[in-house]
């Protein structure tokens, strides 16, 4: 069992060159930030709906490397569903304490069985979906700085993936354990949802900037449609080393 399956989690690292990591920073600082999908505080900048807002990102960011990896790991069949950008700058305060990622992004509110706990935030629909469908949906973050305990590197639970909706306040710490997920500027961590994750506030001036990518491979019922959509599945298969 590979540590994807095991532990919920993997990192890879170079999978962006240093070049390709400029030329995805370049675009990012050369678009207006002026509209909803954009948040500006002290403690994070963050886009959301990414692939969406800045077009000209996609053929930076699915490289043919990262579009390998997924092809291997996962199928041909899966698809880009959400995409957010973060940067946490070097002086930020911003923490996340332990939680899941148990909402998916979708494109209205309408009532369908399994689906709950909607919200809306800047014409942003979220809602709670079945547990079975949010075990199928896999986590991408590529890494635009070297990330460690220092700078928000995500701290993660292994295995908590496996256990359902496991509440924060539930954690028995004399049985689980804790890991700091360290990635290298060009890397990436693949994760599922479903695992316990959080991170701390940056103390050492650096900062860290992530594309969060998630995909799934399943069409969503009664209606309901995911708010974004990008097909993976036309690229071509080349065997690589992971």
């Amino acid at each position: 069992m590979m540590p994807l399956q095991s532990d919920g989690y993997t990192i890879i690292n170079d999978v962006f060159t240093a070049s390709e990591i400029t030329s995805i920073l370049d675009t990012i600082n050369n678009i207006d930030t002026s509209g909803p999908a954009f948040r500006k505080t002290n403690d994070l900048f963050a886009i959301r709906r990414f692939v969406k807002e800045v077009p000209d990102i996609s053929p930076l960011v699915f490289n043919s490397r990262l579009r390998d990896i997924i092809i291997q790991l996962f199928g041909k069949d899966y698809f880009l569903v959400k995409s957010i950008y973060f940067d946490k700058p070097e002086q930020s305060n911003w923490f996340v304490a332990y939680h899941q990622d148990l909402t998916i992004s979708v494109d209205q509110k309408k009532t369908c069985a399994g689906f709950e706990q909607w919200t809306v935030k800047n014409d942003q629909f979220a809602v709670q979906p079945p547990i079975d469908l949010l075990e199928n949906i896999f986590t991408i973050r590529i890494h635009l700085d070297d990330t460690d305990e220092n700078n928000g590197a995500l701290k993660i639970i292994p295995d908590s993936h496996r256990k359902g909706i496991y509440r924060p306040e539930t954690i028995d710490w004399s049985k689980e354990k804790e890991v700091v997920c360290k990635v290298p500027r060009g890397g990436i961590m693949i994760m599922q949802p479903l695992l316990l994750h959080a991170s701390n506030r940056t103390v050492n001036n650096n900062k860290r900037r992530v594309i969060h990518l998630e995909f799934s491979d399943r069409q969503l019922p009664g209606g309901l449609q995911w708010a974004e959509y990008l097909a993976l599945n036309n690229f071509p298969i080349r065997k690589i080393n992971i």
